[in-house]
C-alpha cells in the first residue's frame, strides 16, 4: 500500500505531503518496512554474509 492515495483524518490532506504530525508519523511508519527497522535489502545481505561465514567455519573446521 502506498501513502500517495491516503488522506489524513486530522488535516484532510494527502499523507504523502506530511503537513501535520500525524501525517508525518504515518508516512514514516509506512515507509519503514523490514525486520527490526532494517531495509529488506540489508536483511538479505546480512543473511548472505551469515551463510558465507557459516560455510567458511565449516570448511576450516573440517566437518
Amino acid at each position: 500500500m502506498s501513502c500517495q492515495h491516503l488522506v489524513c483524518a486530522q488535516c484532510a490532506h494527502p499523507v504523502i505531503e506530511g503537513r501535520c504530525a500525524l501525517c508525518r508519523a504515518n508516512r514514516e511508519r509506512m515507509h519503514n518496512h523490514g525486520f527490526a527497522g532494517l531495509s529488506p535489502a540489508l536483511v538479505v545481505l546480512l543473511l548472505v554474509v551469515l551463510l558465507f561465514v557459516t560455510l567458511a567455519v565449516k570448511h576450516l573446521s573440517g566437518l
